[in-house]
Formats: structure tokens, sequence, C-alpha cells
């Protein structure tokens, strides 16, 4: 995700997630909007656990991880606040081995293949619950 505005742009898009993290800001101007990128697991989950006492929703692209961690799986299912799961791409398009989520079984809602959109889509539903 640090990566995102560089990596695959064709895939990913060419805008960087700190450029598209302060237009949300702005459209959600009332609503405290915080956000993390880990490249370790270990990291994410000890976020997921923290957060979990401390905000009204979470939006997460676990990435990678969505396909390998049952430890994050395990972090979203023993939180009590809604998560979003958000997939830049269409996962479902892509490799068989990414369509796999461990993490969408705990999760309120999913959003895959609108790009960084799907972020404020998950906000804005987050915000309507």
């Amino acid at each position: 995700m640090n990566l995102i505005g560089q990596r695959e742009p064709l895939l990913y898009g060419s805008e960087s997630f700190e450029d598209y993290f302060k237009q949300l800001k702005k459209e959600f101007p009332k609503a405290k909007l915080s956000y993390k990128q880990f490249n370790e697991e270990g990291k994410l989950i000890d976020a997921i656990q923290r957060a979990g006492a401390g905000v009204d929703g979470i939006v997460l692209n676990p990435a990678a991880f969505t396909h390998t961690s049952i430890g994050l799986a395990d972090a979203v299912a023993a939180i009590d606040v809604p998560v979003v799961e958000v997939h830049i791409s269409q996962v479902e398009a892509r490799e068989t081995y990414r369509q796999k989520s461990y993490v969408s079984k705990y999760v309120k809602g999913r959003i895959s293949g609108f790009g960084l959109d799907g972020y404020r889509m998950a906000i804005d539903q987050l915000l309507r619950s």
C-alpha cells in the first residue's frame, strides 16, 4: 500500500494514497479520519486490536494478507466495530490464489475493483450505519 501511485499504475492508479487521503478528509469533514499502513503482519494485527476499542469503524485493505493471514482474520473477528474490506483491484478477476479472503467472513462488507474510490465508498457506508 505504501507504493500506491508507483506500483503497477495500470492496476492501482498513479495517485498516491497520501494525496487521495487528503481528498477524503475534505469530502468527510465531520468524520475523524486517520490511516495507518503496515508492511508487517503483526503490526497490522496490533493496530486493529487497538483501534477496535476506540473507533466507530475501520476501512481495511488487507492487501496480500487477505489471502494468507488467519491471524489477521482472527483480529478482525475479535473486535466489536464494523470493518469494511477494500481492495483497489478486482481481486476475483485476478490470479486464483488472490480470490480467497480469510478476512471476508468477519467484515460488514467488501468493496473490490473501484480503485481508490473504494475507500470513499467504504467510509460512506460506515457513516450511514
